[in-house]
């Protein structure tokens, strides 16, 4: 609508989109247009219908299983040498989850530290504008009420780090929380952490507010 601010994304830049199989989401690798079927391809629709003459480029590097360390292992190629202009990472959830399933432990410590450091290679060689997005869990079992006690120490690490890099935080923990109070929890994610077509719609319209693309 005439009157209303531009999004924050400039013209013709390249977006990458980073993180674990919640940015996956079923993407062909083969193909670097497919975006997957997740929120990642729902931002960049959305972005484009509303501001088609913008004719920003999305990139889906997102890779299932992955946690941070995975992400610092093959940052050069599936971030540096791509050269966005934006970033967004969602990465965080298997951190956790790999400590209750297979009891392989990422201490927060050692998590925020890595994050930290492809944070810093991606601003000082790219300058590249940083969006964090927060991991998040809508418990579904009781078994995974227990998972808070490490993965909010890792949601406050990325919270840390967001305000460290002056980067736009999107806070998804606490927007999850707060629909589960319309809805429960298995209608945003059916496992607690994979999230639903509506989960990852809830994830892209909270992701183009924070760049005041809607």
């Amino acid at each position: 609508m005439a009157g209303d601010p531009a999004p924050l994304i400039e013209t013709g830049a390249l977006v990458l989109f980073q993180g674990d199989s919640i940015t996956d989401a079923g993407r062909n690798r083969d193909d670097p247009a497919d975006l997957g079927w997740g929120y990642a391809a729902l931002t960049a629709a959305w972005f484009s219908a509303a501001h088609p003459a913008r004719g920003a480029r999305f990139l889906n590097c997102g890779v299932s299983g992955d946690r941070v360390k995975d992400l610092r292992a093959r940052w050069k190629s599936d971030c540096l040498d791509l050269k966005p202009a934006w970033l967004s990472i969602m990465i965080g959830i298997n951190d956790c989850w790999r400590r209750y399933d297979s009891n392989d432990v990422t201490d927060a410590a050692d998590f925020e530290s890595a994050y930290r450091n492809i944070l810093a290679q991606a601003r000082e060689r790219l300058g590249v504008r940083l969006i964090l997005i927060e991991p998040f869990l809508v418990p579904v079992s009781e078994d995974q009420k227990r998972w808070r006690e490490d993965l909010d120490p890792k949601i406050e690490a990325v919270r840390r780090l967001g305000k460290e890099f002056g980067a736009i935080l999107v806070p998804l923990d606490g927007l999850f929380a707060e629909a589960c109070k319309s809805r429960p929890p298995s209608f945003w994610a059916a496992d607690g952490v994979h999230p639903t077509l509506p989960g990852h719609a809830l994830i892209s319209r909270a992701l183009l507010k924070s760049v005041g693309a809607i």
